[in-house]
Parts: structure tokens; C-alpha cells; sequence
């Protein structure tokens, strides 16, 4: 019993591991403990919970960089579900009750959130550099489907590399027959290997990835120009003439710079993610990176707490940075927690019947001008039979014959409303209509 509980107490790698029988049973160090995860987990799990179903559920919400996030949020469910709650009742009973299969299973669920969450942050990295730096090849690469193929090869990776950790732990039995702790079968040099893998592929490039990347994206956002996404009404507008385009610019003037300060937005919480993910985890895997060279393992337990804890508050706490830096998160929740339609989806329903209302106003007016220019054109008509004359715009006067008076009709009543001169082939036509009437009559 007494090597297998210093077996345990060698490699305090795991997370949901106690540290070492004297300090950990005493009731101060219990009802803190208990208090801390308890508070930190029900807050992570809700939180994360949120954020899936915000996503999921709204339909703007849909985005790539989203996609990325709702990985991460279940990720960060599963650590705090399979790391936080056992150690709840680890701290309690003061041994193991899970049994083997609860041995194996937990600590395999703990090293693929800890992995899945690592490889999603270093997933929409790589999308926010794509979309920033890169914008005419985004529209190709950052889309929801593709998103959603890497989070599904992401995960299929984290399983796969996870499933020797099924081999590497089990549960450590007294001499009565009751088991002690869930622990490793063999001694932590042999571990070395393992534990240098994962600090390097799953903590220092994904960090150092980050430092480079959102470097890049820094230089973009605050010292270069924003490259301008390519925009097919631009061409259009260049066609049309210098007119065209000063109106339209005159009316979005400040569209580039909203679509400016939202990436800034955007960019600024994710990498506050990736701050807090380097922080909060940092002292977690130095002490295990330490703890595999030294002879003599650091292993006090209230540090083995701290450590255990900001675990934790790195998988809770990024619900809260969302909600604290993110209008878009923020209207959602708020229409989650209302049950109700989020305020972002309300605001565009009211722009659409804005919208509508305003085209229909336009159709009406336009109607109504129609219906004037057409009884002016009958009433022109009409004094011209009888008779009377209008002077022409150009200066002369108009003939009195039926047939102009016919050609000015249509001239003005025409759809697009321009008043220009009627045409030889549309004077023909009407020359051509007036035979064959004539040649009925006779008939």
C-alpha cells in the first residue's frame, strides 16, 4: 500500500489527482477546495452551455470563428466535468469511488479536453489570420463548412492520441481491498516522454503560433491599411460614372470603419483568450515540467490546489470574456436568457420591415407619377385633336397631326420617365399601325 500510495504521490500529473494524505484531509483544506471548484465548475458549465446553445440556436451567430468557439466551449465542458466534479468527491470521501473503469475513463476525458481546447484556440488563430490578412483568399478557406471538417479532424486527432493514457493509468488498492487513488502503473521517469510531448505540442507552439500570427494581424489592424475585400460594386459603380460613386460613398461613409473597429473587436477577445489560456495554465505545466526532472517532486497542497483551480477558471472563464467583449454574445445571451429572440435578430427584422416599408412608399409614389404623366398625355392628346398647340421645348411648335400627337403620348408616359425625342422607328411603327387600320376600314 504504502509504494503504491508513493507511486501516486511521485506523479501528481493529473489533474483530478489529491496531493498527499495530511494537509488534504484537514476540514480547513476541504471546505476550501470544495467551495472553489464548486463555484468555478457551476459557472464554467453553465457558461459553456450557453455558449453552444447560442450558436447553435441563431442563425447569424453561424460563423466560422463561432464554430471554433463552440469546440472550445465543449472542450472546456469536458475538463470541467471530468476533472472538476471528481475532484469534488475525491476531496470529500478522500479516496477513489469510481472504480477502474471510472479511472480510465475520467483520465482519458481530462487529456482530450485539455488537447481539443489547445488545438480549437490554434484553430481560430489561424482562421482570424486567414480572414485579416489574407481577405480575397478567406472567402474560399474561412467558411462554416470548412470549419466545421477541421473541428471534426481536431477531434478525431485528440481521440485517437488520447487512447494511451487508457494504458498508462489505474487504481491503486489498500490491503483491505478498497481502492485508494486512480494513479499510474509505473514509475514517472517512464512518463517523461509523454509529459514533454504534450508541453510542447499542446502548450509552446500553439503559443508561440499565437505570439506570431497575432503579430501579423496587429500590423494589419493598427499600422497598415485594411486590405479591402474585393467588391463587384465597385466595377459597377466605376461604370456608371464619378456621380454614381460619390453618392454611394456618400452614403456609407462610415461602413469600412465599423467593419474596422468589429475585427478589432473580434480579434482583441480572442487573443485575450489566448492570454489567459497561456496565464491560467502556466503554472499547471511548469510544475509538472519541474516535477519530471527533479528527484525530490514539489507537491504542496494548497499550490497543487492553485494549480488544479486555474485549470478550472481557464475553462470557465471564457463564457465571460464573450459576454464582456462581444456585442453580438452579449444581445444573445441576454435573448437566451429571456427566451426569447436575441436583440441583434430583433434589430434585423426591424431594418427588413423598414425596409419593405420604405420600397413600398417608393413603388406608391412612383405610381401615382405615373398616373399623373399618364392623364397629362391623354390630356395633351386630347387638345391636340381638338385643335389646340403646346410650344416645343426646343423652341418651335409641335405638329397637330394625330400621329405626333400620338408619338408625344408615348414619349411621355414612357416607364423609365426620360422625356427624350421619339424615334424614326417608333414613327414608322405608328405610320405602319395607321395603314393597316385604314386598310381594315376600306375593307
Amino acid at each position: 500500500m504504502a509504494d503504491n500510495v508513493s507511486s501516486r504521490v511521485d506523479t501528481p500529473t493529473n489533474i483530478s489527482l489529491s496531493p498527499s494524505v495530511g494537509v488534504s484531509d484537514s476540514l480547513e483544506y476541504k471546505t476550501v477546495s470544495v467551495f472553489l471548484v464548486l463555484l468555478v465548475c457551476g459557472v464554467g458549465i453553465v457558461g459553456n452551455i450557453m455558449v453552444v446553445l447560442v450558436v447553435l440556436t441563431t442563425r447569424h451567430m453561424r460563423t466560422p470563428t463561432n464554430c471554433y468557439l463552440v469546440s472550445l466551449a465543449v472542450a472546456d465542458l469536458t475538463v470541467l466535468v471530468a476533472a472538476g466534479l471528481p475532484n469534488i468527491s475525491d476531496s470529500l470521501s478522500g479516496k477513489w469511488i469510481f472504480g477502474h473503469a471510472g479511472c480510465l475513463g475520467i483520465t482519458y476525458l481530462q487529456y482530450l479536453g485539455i488537447n481539443v481546447s489547445s488545438c480549437s484556440i490554434t484553430a481560430f488563430t489561424v482562421e482570424r489570420y486567414i480572414a485579416i490578412c489574407h481577405p480575397i483568399k478567406a472567402q474560399t478557406v474561412c467558411t462554416v463548412s470548412r470549419a466545421k471538417r477541421i473541428i471534426a479532424g481536431v477531434w478525431i486527432f485528440t481521440c485517437v492520441y488520447s487512447t494511451m493514457w487508457l494504458f498508462l493509468v489505474d487504481i491503486q488498492v489498500s490491503q483491505d481491498g478498497h481502492a485508494v487513488q486512480c494513479g499510474y502503473r509505473v514509475q514517472r521517469e517512464l512518463y517523461l516522454p509523454i509529459y514533454l510531448t504534450d508541453f510542447a505540442v499542446f502548450y509552446v507552439v500553439p503559443l508561440l503560433l499565437a505570439i506570431v500570427l497575432y503579430g501579423l494581424i496587429a500590423r494589419i489592424l493598427y499600422v497598415s491599411p485594411l486590405p479591402n475585400h474585393p467588391d463587384t460594386r465597385a466595377t459597377t459603380l466605376r461604370q456608371r460614372g464619378p456621380e454614381a460613386s460619390d453618392a454611394v460613398k456618400g452614403g456609407r461613409q462610415g461602413r469600412p470603419r465599423t467593419a474596422l473597429s468589429s475585427r478589432k473587436q473580434v480579434t482583441k477577445m480572442l487573443a485575450v483568450v489566448v492570454v489567459l489560456f497561456a496565464l491560467l495554465w502556466m503554472p499547471y505545466r511548469t510544475l509538472v515540467l519541474i516535477n519530471s526532472f527533479v528527484s525530490t517532486p514539489y507537491l504542496d497542497a494548497w499550490f497543487l490546489l492553485f494549480c488544479r483551480t486555474c485549470i478550472y477558471a481557464n475553462s470557465a472563464i471564457n463564457p465571460v470574456i464573450y459576454n464582456a467583449m462581444s456585442q453580438k454574445f452579449r444581445s444573445a445571451f441576454r435573448g437566451l436568457y429571456r427566451c426569447q429572440r436575441p436583440e441583434a435578430h430583433q434589430r434585423t427584422l426591424s431594418l427588413f420591415h423598414t425596409g419593405f416599408s420604405s420600397v413600398r412608399e417608393r413603388r406608391t409614389s412612383q405610381a401615382h407619377s405615373n398616373g399623373t404623366s399618364e392623364r397629362a398625355g391623354v390630356t395633351d392628346a386630347a387638345g391636340k385633336q381638338n385643335g389646340s398647340s403646346f410650344p416645343d421645348p426646343a423652341g418651335g411648335r409641335r405638329a397637330e397631326s394625330p400621329a405626333d400627337a400620338g408619338t408625344v403620348s408615348s414619349a411621355e408616359t414612357s416607364p423609365g420617365g426620360d422625356e427624350e425625342p421619339p424615334s424614326h422607328n417608333a414613327m414608322v411603327q405608328f405610320a405602319d399601325r395607321s395603314a393597316n387600320n385604314r386598310k381594315q376600314e376600306d375593307a
